[in-house]
């Protein structure tokens, strides 16, 4: 079997771009202890791709919902004289869905910003050891913030703890959005650090 990982416009790193059955080739520069772990992660790659899709479809209709929110909010203060207490709160509980929710998809074509200053100046080998090693730090960053957003999602739920504002929606809901975003977030670069592996092979 032979597989072009390399990964084209929109798909998420990790994901193999086509696979045309064939003889088994031998291992050119992977351990068959990597090829099994990249081999297992490839049914998530592919779920979390159509997830990270749906994810952005959701924060599109989120981002356009906010604007209109804030739309009326200002137009009915400046005509009505209208409290504006829940326009305010909605709105930042969408854009805060959208900033979050979207994370992993923007990850999957690298849309992060980045420093590429220094990419160029050293050789190939070591340029991978930095993408690998700026994977794992950021992996497990957003591993560890993906647990306490949901230590206090949690918290949240438990306690039943709403904003002080006299809407009073319940702090578990942007608590939730966070914790979501953030742990597709951390399973897209799970993904791209092992893909790192595959990829040695498949070339």
């Amino acid at each position: 079997m032979t597989v072009d990982a390399r990964p084209h416009r929109g798909q998420p790193e990790g994901l193999p771009e086509r696979v045309t059955e064939g003889p088994p080739e031998g291992p050119r520069g992977g351990s068959p202890e990597s090829d099994a772990v990249v081999s297992a992660l490839r049914p998530l790659a592919r779920a979390l791709y159509h997830v990270n899709r749906a994810m952005l479809a959701l924060g599109m209709i989120a981002l356009v919902a906010a604007s209109f929110i804030l739309t009326y909010s200002v137009v009915s203060r400046y005509l009505f004289k209208a409290a504006t207490d829940w326009q305010d709160e909605a709105a930042v509980f969408c854009i805060v869905g959208t900033v979050f929710l979207c994370g992993a998809f923007v990850q999957s074509g690298r849309g992060h910003v980045g420093i590429e200053a220094i990419a160029g100046l050293l050789p190939a080998w070591m340029n991978r050891v930095r993408m690998i090693a700026v994977d794992l730090l950021s992996f497990l960053f957003c591993a560890f913030f993906a647990w306490k957003s949901w230590t206090l999602w949690h918290e949240a739920w438990v306690d039943k703890m709403t904003t002080s504002s006299t809407w009073a929606p319940p702090l578990a809901i942007p608590y939730g959005l966070m914790s979501f975003g953030m742990t597709l977030l951390a399973l897209q670069l799970l993904l791209q650090l092992v893909s790192h592996f595959g990829v040695t092979r498949a070339r």
